[in-house]
């Protein structure tokens, strides 16, 4: 019998070694292909020549799989051998296609159409949106049922965050190393390990197997996890006491001091719903999964209480503030995304408050038991929210701009102190369509002033010539002379200086090469750009001159009647690949002349 059992035992030990190898080798597929997909969309980014290449000529396109190449992946490692194969496709499915869309809708939205990556705010938020469905969907399968009990979605949770976190950290720990082999290599003279992990092609597909691996080697020492897990619980659990007495604090001292100075901040609300955040996730880390052997001190009991009632004025205070603000000054952007996180803070404050007072009306009932169910649902609460921000439901440009645009027709604000750039560069397609809207306006004044809105430059992408003709100014010298160039300037990244916002730039035709061909100088704030046309008839940026002596604004530089080119007495050095060097004199500026004079 006991023959038997060994043998049984050996088989079902190597059935799990099996399939532990067979998660491992998945895993790391998964990071060598995440490697070798935002390698590939860098290089169409990047094209060929100087020219972007499908998809990225495709800017929706691009986007979406730029997102999920970079989250997919993701969902995907910390789903290997945690759900069943059929629930890890179709959330692997459902989260592309969400992920995607997100992207697609983020793009569409914005006037950068040329800015294929969409705006950097939807990373943070679709992270916490992939992570909190996951974590949700990942015990309910564990479970078999809809809705898991409370501590098993802690543990899942907890868990993962903390294996996230050493994840990221031996990634970084392992780039620091490679990169200290790389300068030890190069003091002896060899420079091939520097140069590979310079490379793309290298170093991307290198970080996602090394993720990967980091991933599951947490994975497998469960308990080494845990007890990290307990460790920083158990830290963060007492730091519940400092805020919980800071917070009380401030709300104490508040019908002394006004809020007066809470106002002239400018960030009130941030401050106060970013206290409130940290409340919630202390006041979890004291929770944790309410189970009787995981009750925490009497001191920390008594703290969790507390915190869990002040939430209650600090979103009040945060509301408060917020509602000021827009009555004042109208819906922005950001101000709508403070309303969604007040919106999620509010029902963390009701159930939380719920919790702490339900043991005095009812004897008996569970400490801070109703906690667990509002985690749960302020979880999908939160999902919903964000899915709402990032799509056309509650896009915060488009709601922002028929909220000011209401308030400019409505007399609310006077014409001349509306604020057109922010339809022009600070809302997107729905500010640039309202903006030409109001160019018709019966209001001559609101006509006026709204023709008379610059879109930049930097909102609006090099490549868009109507944009360009309307926000870069070039003012040619001597006075009179005819720009060379087309009404939007030579394609070069030095045009972002050139717009009305930045004071525009000044240009001087001038035969710098004695090729019997004038060249073309051009100043903006910092420096001098130079412009030669090449066989084809186009100008070329041929780099730039900066002030070795002395500064102050190029564009006064250009302005001055006596500027004289004559040759450097230094030769340049050729150094391979490494390019040109040119000597910037530095040790002869006290006999130099002053060329910064305005004429």
């Amino acid at each position: 019998m006991s023959g038997e059992t060994s043998t049984t035992s050996g088989r079902a030990g190597l059935g799990h070694d099996q399939a532990g190898r067979n998660v491992a080798i998945a895993r790391l597929v998964i990071g060598l292909s995440q490697g070798l997909a935002l390698w590939a969309l860098y290089r169409a980014d990047q094209g060929y020549g100087g020219q972007s290449v499908w998809p990225a000529t495709v800017p929706m396109l691009f986007a979406a799989l730029v997102l999920i190449a970079a989250y997919l992946p993701i969902v995907l490692l910390a789903g290997v051998g945690r759900l069943r194969i059929r629930t890890l496709a179709i959330w692997g499915i459902v989260a592309a296609v969400a992920l995607g869309l997100l992207a697609m809708h983020d793009v569409a939205r914005a006037s950068r159409i040329n800015d294929a990556f969409g705006s950097f705010v939807i990373l943070p938020f679709s992270a916490v949106a992939l992570f909190i469905v996951h974590h949700l969907i990942v015990p309910a399968d564990r479970e078999r049922r809809w809705i898991a009990p409370f501590h098993v979605y802690f543990d899942t949770a907890w868990m993962a965050g903390v294996q996230l976190v050493l994840s990221i950290g031996f990634t970084g720990a392992f780039w620091l190393l490679l990169f200290l082999g790389a300068a030890l290599f190069n003091v002896i003279g060899l420079k091939f390990l520097g140069d590979l992990i310079g490379e793309p092609w290298f170093s991307l597909p290198l970080t996602g197997l090394v993720f990967a691996t980091a991933v599951h080697l947490t994975d497998v020492r469960d308990g080494l996890i845990r007890g990290v897990r307990t460790v920083a619980l158990m830290l963060l659990s007492w730091l519940l006491l400092v805020l919980t007495v800071l917070v009380a604090g401030f709300l104490a001292a508040l019908p002394f001091t006004g809020l007066d100075g809470l106002w002239e901040t400018g960030s009130a609300t941030a401050l106060v719903l970013s206290a409130a955040g940290a409340l919630i996730i202390l006041i979890n880390t004291a929770y944790q999964d309410g189970r009787p052997d995981n009750l925490p001190p009497v001191v920390l009991r008594i703290a969790v209480r507390v915190a869990s009632i002040l939430l209650t004025p600090l979103i009040v205070i945060a509301v408060w503030g917020l509602s000021l603000r827009i009555g004042q000054h109208g819906l922005t952007p950001d101000r709508i995304i403070a309303i969604a996180c007040a919106v999620v803070g509010a029902a963390y404050a009701v159930g939380y408050g719920a919790a702490a007072l339900i043991p005095f009306a009812r004897r008996g009932s569970p400490w801070m038991k109703a906690l667990e169910p509002t985690n749960i649902a302020v979880a999908v609460l939160t999902v919903a929210v964000i899915l709402a921000l990032f799509s056309p439901l509650a896009d915060p440009a488009r709601l922002s701009v028929a909220d000011q645009v209401k308030r400019l027709e409505s007399g609310k604000v006077a014409a001349d102190k509306f604020d057109y750039g922010f339809l022009a560069n600070g809302s997107g397609k729905a500010g640039e369509k309202a903006l030409e809207a109001l160019k018709r306006s019966n209001d001559p004044e609101i006509a006026r002033r709204a023709a008379g809105a610059r879109i930049d430059i930097q909102t609006a992408g090099i490549s868009d010539d109507e944009r360009l003709a309307a926000s870069i100014a070039i003012e040619m010298l001597p006075e009179g002379t005819a720009s060379p160039f087309g009404p939007s300037g030579p394609a070069s990244e030095a045009m972002r200086n050139c717009t009305g916002r930045q004071g525009g730039c000044v240009a001087r035709l001038m035969d710098l090469n004695n090729d019997g061909q004038d060249d073309v100088l051009m100043a903006h704030q910092f420096a001098i750009v130079l412009f030669e046309r090449d066989a084809g008839g186009q100008w070329r940026d041929r780099g730039s001159y900066t002030a070795a002596c002395g500064g102050g604004d190029a564009r006064d530089a250009l302005r001055y009647e006596h500027l004289t080119p004559r040759p450097s007495p230094w030769p340049v050095l050729d150094v391979s690949k490494l390019g040109t060097w040119a000597l910037q004199p530095g040790n002869l500026c006290d006999a130099a002349p002053n060329t910064n004079r305005p004429r």
